[in-house]
């Protein structure tokens, strides 16, 4: 297997991120909306972190993984295996 495209990494971490920290500071804004701000962060990364290293981001790397191996760029072409 081929390493993944950094920029496409990238792009699929954003993609995963920003609706992860979207549903948790709507989830977490009637509890934590008198919290001090750096207890808020430590509760949304608390709950964050393990989420994407855990699951989400497995899952879609998992969905996405010939995409992300793909070479992309100009002259980029695929390295074909003898026999395959």
């Amino acid at each position: 297997m081929t390493k993944p495209n950094r920029h496409k990494m990238a792009l699929l971490t954003w993609l995963v991120v920003y609706p992860m920290i979207t549903v948790l500071l709507a989830v977490l804004e009637p509890v934590l909306s008198n919290a001090a701000m750096p207890l808020r962060t430590l509760v949304l990364s608390l709950i964050m972190v393990p989420a994407l290293v855990y699951g989400a981001m497995p899952f879609a790397t998992a969905r996405l993984k010939d995409w992300l191996s793909e070479p992309s760029g100009p002259g980029a072409t695929r390295e074909e295996k003898p026999g395959v």
